[in-house]
């Protein structure tokens, strides 16, 4: 079988686990990950529609040919001058779902293509992908696994080059540049490359400007990029010669917040003990107000995905899952500190897939 068949599979599966007749989903990364295939998005409804008697497509006559090469699955066509509701119903008819009770809709359709979708399914129950590609998503596969580590790889590489080439006097462009050029060089799209100098490390967003580095900043530098269909994602901090008063006392919180989410991520635990474990840390040492964020987000096709690593989630971890721990304490007008590494969990806990310690990297003023 190929992937896309035993993805199919293994959608079919936790659709009748949980009473699903049809899922349709939209160009993006949902259908990227089940079935390879990646149409051009506009405004006219390109949906692949998967029951428990087949799959197809609703497809424009415009990208029939070219999306032909990437799926051998039915295309239901339809043109500008008809509009989709008769090959919508023609596939609805053929896949048995016509009568569908319970429908699946891709929480990144579009809200008119979504809207095509109710209004010939009236009867049907609506809800979103989590238990169903969203379930499968989460659980990383040998191959997933082994792209993620290659791509975390290729992000300490760019982490080590942007150290060897910081000095006071760069700007925070100039670093995200040489951090670019590393990721590019080695054959990945560059996604992200925050660097925070100074004050600026306390916006846990900041956007890279021309702010230039001197001595005593301490700089975030959160970095990612793609490769292979997956991501990376890592944080780490930079000292301008000897860093800001009360750094150190900072890093060493934060580093027991890692720590500490670390330990209580285990299969079988609900993601907000992740958070409340290192939520826990910060706020004893006096600095809860200044965790402004989640402790982690899932990993895969997409850099944030399910899981997400909140307070509040309720979502239960199992082996396989990939998602970043993270946790950041931000003082206004002084610095920030993030540290974040990608984990995979195994059975007896996280394995962290970047080799590159969290220690701070001291650049000499």
């Amino acid at each position: 079988m190929t992937q896309a068949q035993d993805r199919l599979a293994a959608l079919r599966a936790r659709m009748n686990d949980t009473k699903t007749d049809l899922v349709v989903l939209a160009p993006g990364a949902h259908l990227a990950w089940l079935l390879g295939v990646t149409p051009h998005a506009d405004e006219r409804p390109c949906l692949a529609l998967v029951s428990d008697n087949g799959a197809a497509f609703l497809m424009p006559a415009l990208e029939a040919e070219s999306v032909r090469t990437q799926t051998d699955l039915p295309f239901f066509t339809w043109s500008d001058d008809t509009g989709p509701e008769a090959a919508l119903t023609q596939a609805l008819g053929d896949l048995g779902a016509s009568d569908a009770a319970s429908l699946v809709l891709d929480e990144t359709m579009r809200a008119d293509h979504a809207a095509l979708i109710t209004d010939a399914l009236p009867q049907a129950a609506r809800r979103f992908t989590l238990d169903t590609v969203g379930a499968l998503r989460m659980r990383k596969g040998a191959d997933e696994y082994a792209a993620l580590k290659r791509n975390a790889q290729l992000a300490d590489t760019a982490m080590r080059a942007a150290w060897a080439a910081m000095r006071p006097g760069m700007t925070e462009m100039q670093v995200a540049t040489v951090i670019r050029e590393s990721f590019a060089g080695s054959g990945a799209k560059p996604l992200f490359n925050i660097v925070g100098a100074g004050p600026n490390g306390a916006f846990p967003h900041h956007h890279t400007g021309e702010t230039v580095l001197k001595a005593g900043d301490a700089v975030v530098m959160d970095i990612g990029a793609a490769s292979e269909g997956y991501s990376s994602d890592i944080t780490r901090m930079a000292l301008i010669g000897d860093g800001p008063e009360g750094y150190a006392e900072v890093h060493a919180v934060v580093e027991r917040a890692v720590q500490a989410a670390l330990a209580a991520a285990r299969p079988g635990v609900k993601a907000h003990e992740v958070d409340d474990a290192a939520r826990g840390v910060i706020t004893e040492a006096g600095y809860g107000e200044f965790f402004v964020h989640r402790t982690g987000h899932g990993m895969g096709v997409e850099v944030h995905e399910p899981p997400y690593i909140t307070a509040s989630s309720q979502t239960v971890l199992q082996e396989g899952m990939v998602f970043s721990i993270e946790p950041g304490i931000y003082l206004p007008g002084r610095f920030g500190i993030r540290l974040e590494d990608i984990v995979i969990l195994r059975e007896d806990g996280p394995e962290i897939l970047s080799d590159l310690p969290r220690d701070v990297e001291q650049i000499h003023a």
